[in-house]
């Protein structure tokens, strides 16, 4: 997978897990035995004419105002059909946070850096991968902002 080919480029320490097939993040969260909070939700916006990642924990929502303020510009979430084509090798909702991996900017929600390891998706229903929040912020490159709301 291109996940892992990238980590181990990146010489990033990594764990991975199989688990039961989930869909929504807090389903993955259960199914992966980890904390909402330490679960990196993968959200694919369309800015204006662009699409971007946020990521938040899986016990938060991306507020769309507050990320539109973040990035200058009208958002929304972006449909199946939109996503399709922008990434390879994962399946639809189960795209891993890292947008420099498929040309896009990366969002991450500034309370996911609460966690010293984060776990996501690893572009399947059903597995995941654990690294340090530290190592994410280096091989991610996102821009951290405040834009997610505890639910």
């Amino acid at each position: 997978m291109r996940i892992e080919e990238f980590l181990k480029k990146s010489n990033v320490p990594y764990d991975k897990k199989h688990h039961p097939k989930a869909y929504t993040a807090q389903e993955v969260a259960a199914s992966a035995h980890v904390p909402g909070d330490m679960l990196a939700k993968t959200v694919v916006v369309k800015a204006g004419n662009d699409y971007l990642l946020a990521v938040c924990p899986a016990t938060h929502l991306v507020d769309l105002k507050k990320l539109a303020k973040v990035v200058g510009t009208d958002v929304r979430l972006a449909n199946e059909s939109e996503m399709q084509g922008l990434f390879e090798e994962t399946e639809i909702g189960a795209e891993p946070p890292f947008g420099n991996l498929y040309g896009l900017p990366t969002y991450v929600d500034i309370s996911l850096a609460e966690c010293s390891d984060i776990v996501f998706q690893a572009g399947t229903h059903e597995d995941t991968i654990r690294i340090s929040f530290e190592d994410y912020k280096r091989t991610a490159e996102p821009q951290m902002a405040d834009f997610a709301s505890h639910v």
